[in-house]
């Protein structure tokens, strides 16, 4: 089997996972202070680049 099948279902369920783990958290984020909740929702929208940067390198068969 090719690695970009593999990938893609990886990403996606990967992406999914990180979506509700981010929404599940975010609800208790928002009761705390306003400097806490940017410095999670910058975090909660930059982390995900990294592992999907790396998902597409290994797809691409460039490790």
């Amino acid at each position: 089997m090719s690695r970009v099948p593999i990938a893609l279902l990886a990403g996606l369920f990967g992406f999914a996972a990180y979506v509700v783990g981010v929404v599940t958290l975010a609800d208790h984020v928002l009761t705390l202070h306003w400097a806490i909740q940017a410095v999670f929702f910058l975090l909660a929208g930059t982390l995900w680049a990294w592992p999907a940067s790396r998902l597409m390198i290994w797809a691409a068969g460039k490790n």
